[in-house]
């Protein structure tokens, strides 16, 4: 069953919408007019492909977390699972979330497990999240396991939107600063010059070069920004291949600084991954290779894999961690306690804990480290601009007395 939405119209002339399930948009039509209405239309809200996978909206994450708690909440307390797809749905606002819950509940209430539902709306579902409800079927604590994909989501929208919220004032700051050094540039100090025309004595050095930075900028600035537009098609297109995505990965990880960042979001983001799926019930090796999809950067993900082809042939987890020499000490410690008492999962999700705590504190300060440098920046380019126009004025003074 597929789930679809609907506007019609009452004997009285109202116009109504809603979303009803059903095989077929006749099936709709015509349950629609056993109710007493008069369908205008009905629309497939997440349209099927050929080979059986649904293109729909995707979910954003505090959504799809709020959706799996629900959900949990309501097995947890004894609710049948197509009931409680049944009532999540109806409870939710957004017409994408409810067309996927209710698209999933009629190949449910049909049969299917929920996790080869959740498996043909790859765009919604990730992969280790539909390998973790497998496993939770599987085991039998489906709502446990519910929960604890929930948890998941939301430490990671958490994290994201603490680094997101740390970022904004500076990326404004920045944007401001270049604003109005380019606006000075090219209005303001064209203006000024003018007034230096006549003047027989050569300008300072300073001045002339800010003198031919702004005709620069007013002679070629559009050519500038297209050219810079250009680049980035170009460059993103140039992603688009691996061999070029995975050379770019590797730069970036090797930069001072940010290199680390970048590479410490994704160890915890994989860990946090790795550990939940452990703790599930799913087998290591395929936790790692699931795991690994969740890593960003090429490097990274060819590391873990070769780990997880590793630990296949015999070899011990920290082992195969360790010989990537991507992973943090204090990681592979916990993991090889874990490995060691058979509590990996766990000591998987405190190494997980443990890294986005550090990654968050990491970037907190560099954030508060760089904003004061942005703003003496700023300061500094505004200073040198006014000591450009100011100087000549100096020297005329000079000369009059």
């Amino acid at each position: 069953m597929a789930a679809f939405q609907f506007e019609a119209i009452d004997a009285g002339g109202r116009r109504h919408r809603g979303v009803q399930e059903g095989d077929h948009p006749r099936q709709v039509r015509a349950r629609l007019r056993e109710q007493g209405f008069t369908p205008l239309a009905v629309t497939p809200i997440v349209e099927t492909s050929p080979r059986g996978q649904h293109h729909g909206r995707r979910l954003g994450v505090r959504a799809l977390a709020l959706m799996t708690r629900q959900i949990a909440m309501l097995l947890r307390a004894g609710v049948p699972l197509a009931e409680a797809l049944q009532t999540v749905a109806n409870q939710t606002p957004k017409r994408a979330a409810r067309g996927i819950l209710l698209a999933i509940h009629g190949q449910v209430s049909e049969g299917l497990p929920l996790a080869a539902a959740m498996r043909r709306f790859a765009r919604v579902f990730p992969a280790d999240y539909v390998a973790t409800v497998a496993a939770g079927e599987q085991t039998g604590h489906l709502d446990a396991v519910l929960e604890r994909l929930a948890e998941h989501t939301e430490n990671r929208d958490r994290l994201r939107r603490s680094v997101t919220a740390a970022m904004i004032y500076p990326a404004l700051l920045s944007l401001v600063s270049i604003g109005i050094v380019v606006a000075m540039l090219v209005f303001v100090v064209p203006e000024v010059v003018q007034v230096f025309a006549g003047m027989d004595r050569p300008l300072p050095w300073l001045t002339q070069a800010l003198i031919g930075l702004s005709a620069f900028l007013r002679d070629w600035g559009i050519g500038l920004l297209m050219t810079a537009g250009l680049s980035v098609v170009v460059f993103l297109r140039a992603l688009r291949q691996n061999a070029f995505r995975n050379r770019w990965h590797r730069a970036l990880l090797r930069l001072p600084l940010l290199g680390g960042v970048l590479a410490g979001n994704d160890i915890a983001h994989f860990t946090r991954t790795f550990g939940l799926l452990v703790s599930s019930g799913v087998p290591v090796v395929e936790a790692m290779r699931i795991g690994a999809a969740v890593l960003l950067h090429l490097p990274l993900r060819e590391a873990v894999l070769e780990a997880a082809e590793r630990v296949r042939e015999g070899s011990g987890v920290f082992n195969s961690l360790q010989r990537t020499g991507r992973i943090p000490p204090m990681t592979l410690h916990l993991i090889a306690s874990g490995e060691g008492s058979g509590r990996l999962g766990e000591m998987l999700e405190r190494a997980a804990h443990q890294l986005e705590q550090d990654q968050e504190a990491w970037i907190n300060a560099a954030v508060r480290v760089l904003e004061p440098l942005l703003i003496l920046l700023m300061g500094g380019i505004v200073l040198v601009i006014v000591l450009a126009i100011l100087l000549p004025i100096f020297d005329l003074n000079q000369l009059m007395a």
